[in-house]
């Protein structure tokens, strides 16, 4: 592709981390794309898993000798430490890289000073470009987890416009239809842990694995976890060895546990109780709202008790994204913030 601008060079490394996202943690999952000096494409890379290499080795082991004098194109600023694998920065002033665009400035002070190696090298570096939708992508859950300490936290529900999660009957399949429940397992596959409450898996015994339309599981999977001092029945889908059971109902023990595996990225599934004690901790980064247009007028809410006393304590939130989802008469996702 001669003449890419650093644009679309950003693009393609965005692509490719999204082909990575959830197998890197708890390294974050960047993508890098190498120009030649004409400004071709000639190498595409994404990070390993643990232990393997960043995203601008693997796309200058493709580029070759084609890199030199050539342009890096990174989601995240390049990495100025030893740890698993030598600097990144140090790459990329070996190959001859003449410059640098960066999505996002790494947070991490333990990997710090990439930009300030590479200038000394005689390397420009811009650091910015297309800088917000790096920072909504991939990165998004690895970016919080740096900066805050604790992993970021998704809470997804399923509801009708009236606000219900399953009839007076107490069923709940199904509120919304297949395309919003295959974006579903579509978005466990990338996370690192889905979370549900006890109240949940007695009564509707879910499973919590990523699956594909057909029912057959995706091929990465989830850390499956359970929150509540209740046992799990026996024969439940999650009485399985590997379901990490967390008896308690602290979100900041529950964070504290996740956090000391490895885990960078969690989906919040239900039940209402659960969502609502995050939700009044302050722990739900991000809110993902599949509404079924249809009404029951009775049955159980999406959210329990968060803490809000009076009309004032409203939690609003900043809508990212509203759209729908399978096409006209279908559900509607809104993706917002608290």
């Amino acid at each position: 592709m001669p003449g890419t601008t650093p644009e679309q060079a950003m693009r393609a490394a965005l692509a490719a981390s999204v082909a990575v996202h959830g197998t890197t943690s708890p390294n974050p999952p960047v993508g890098a794309v190498i120009l030649d000096a004409a400004g071709e494409i000639v190498g595409t890379g994404a990070t390993a898993p643990p232990g393997g290499p960043h995203a601008e080795v693997v796309a200058l082991r493709e580029a070759g000798e084609r890199a030199r004098g050539g342009t890096a194109v990174v989601t995240l600023e390049p990495c100025n430490h030893h740890g698993r694998t030598p600097p990144c920065s140090e790459a990329l002033v070996a190959a001859g890289i003449a410059r640098v665009h960066a999505g996002v400035a790494d947070p991490n002070p333990k990997a710090a000073g990439g930009t300030e190696r590479l200038r000394a090298a005689g390397v420009e570096v811009v650091l910015g470009t297309l800088g917000d939708e790096v920072a909504t992508g991939p990165l998004r859950a690895w970016l919080h987890a740096v900066r805050t300490g604790r992993p970021h936290v998704t809470w997804k529900f399923a509801a009708t416009l009236d606000g219900r999660s399953a009839a007076a009957d107490g069923t709940s399949r199904w509120i919304t239809g297949e395309a919003a429940r295959a974006e579903v397992h579509e978005f466990r596959s990338h996370v690192d842990a889905v979370v549900a409450g006890t109240g949940t898996v007695i009564a509707d015994d879910p499973a919590l694995t990523a699956r594909y339309p057909d029912g057959t599981d995706r091929e990465r999977q989830p850390l499956r976890v359970v929150v509540g001092n209740r046992d799990v029945p026996a024969g439940a889908r999650l009485d399985a060895p590997d379901v990490l059971h967390l008896r308690t109902h602290s979100p900041d023990d529950v964070l504290k546990e996740l956090t000391d595996r490895g885990v960078v990225d969690v989906l919040l599934e239900g039940g209402p109780r659960l969502a609502g004690a995050f939700l009044g901790a302050q722990r739900v980064d991000r809110v993902l709202a599949y509404l079924a247009p249809a009404l029951l007028g009775a049955g159980a809410a999406a959210l329990a008790d968060a803490g809000v006393g009076t009309i004032s304590d409203l939690m609003r939130l900043k809508v990212d994204s509203v759209r729908v989802v399978g096409g006209d008469g279908g559900d509607v996702l809104v993706d917002g913030r608290p």
